[in-house]
């Protein structure tokens, strides 16, 4: 049996619906069931939170994980091989301030940053070699310049409705990300075939028959 680790976030409902198409999946799945690891044929599907997917296939828990380039990017030393750019789900990197932070490179002092991403907000600011406290939040990133709690802030967005709604700007951005599909490096050689029948399907469902993404 192939497990495969499925974040129960924002992209679990295209997961399911990709899963589908590529005729992996048949029984129902519900991201909020307390249901968390669900047998449907040659598979069981591992309902997870987003952060605990490239820990779940890292350690061979799961074979397969199918999770967000973000998540990747913040733990990139989680040990998974990316197969496959699903192309749901995508969002950027940002950093967003108020309107008065434009120009922020020139100023002097030391900065404070508010992020749910410390290692990508700590890299990006060494590349601008620029020095800043990273202040680590869990939720409502953009409160913090309103509160005063930060200068800036690195966030997650899609629309950019949030920033504006929370009177941000944005300011640069970092990186781009959309969902993918990862695997355990030993699964990929000792079940290679479980795991390209599986990683075929889903390029099929996607339309890349051939294409080598």
């Amino acid at each position: 049996m192939l497990s495969v680790a499925l974040s129960k976030g924002k992209m679990f409902d295209d997961s399911v619906q990709l899963l589908r198409r590529a005729g992996l999946l048949h029984r129902e799945l519900v991201a909020e069931s307390r249901q968390l690891a669900v047998e449907d044929g040659p598979f069981r599907f591992i309902l997870a939170r987003a952060r605990d997917v490239p820990t779940y296939v890292e350690y061979g828990a799961a074979q397969l994980g199918m999770v967000g380039k973000d998540v990747l990017l913040e733990s990139p030393d989680s040990g998974v091989a990316e197969l496959l750019d699903l192309g749901f789900g995508y969002c950027r990197f940002v950093l967003a301030g108020p309107p008065q932070a434009r120009g922020w490179e020139a100023r002097s002092g030391k900065l404070r940053v508010a992020t749910k991403f410390p290692r990508m907000t700590e890299e990006f600011l060494a590349r601008r070699g620029k020095s800043a406290q990273i202040i680590v939040l869990h939720g409502s990133v953009e409160l913090a310049p309103a509160l005063g709690l930060a200068d800036l802030i690195v966030d997650l967005v899609s629309t950019g409705r949030t920033l504006r709604e929370n009177g941000l700007v944005e300011l640069e951005s970092l990186a781009e990300a959309t969902a993918r599909l990862v695997a355990n490096p030993v699964s990929f050689r000792l079940r290679a075939r479980e795991v390209a029948t599986a990683v075929a399907a889903l390029r099929t469902a996607l339309g890349r028959e051939g294409d080598g993404r």
